[in-house]
């Protein structure tokens, strides 16, 4: 007696089966587009050539703190006093990514 009116249930058994087609329709399609960007990657890898900057290892040593994660830092031209911050570049990471191969070790 007090249930849901037949017109409403109707109209959301419609919509149900419409959001969840589009859903599907949607996994499948970025799935499909996933396995042909990894599947031609692959083939580009194996005959491209190596980036000369990082060796083809995609990231190289930091140049702003050359490694070591921390650079000195101070507000005044003649500092009185020097802070040791995090350098901004690798964010302590000691390396960053080769912006000449795009982090990827070739072309």
């Amino acid at each position: 007696m007090g249930g849901v009116p037949q017109p409403l249930r109707v109209v959301g058994t419609a919509a149900a089966i419409l959001f969840g087609g589009m859903f599907t329709l949607s996994l499948a399609s970025s799935l499909s587009i996933r396995a042909l960007k990894a599947a031609t990657e692959g083939r580009r890898k194996k005959t491209a050539l190596s980036c000369g900057v990082c060796q083809g290892k995609g990231f190289y040593i930091c140049k702003l703190c050359n490694g070591s994660s921390i650079i000195k830092w101070s507000p005044l031209y003649d500092p009185v006093v020097i802070n040791p911050c995090l350098c901004p570049t690798c964010d302590g990471n000691r390396v960053q990514r080769c912006l000449n191969c795009v982090g990827k070790g070739y072309f």
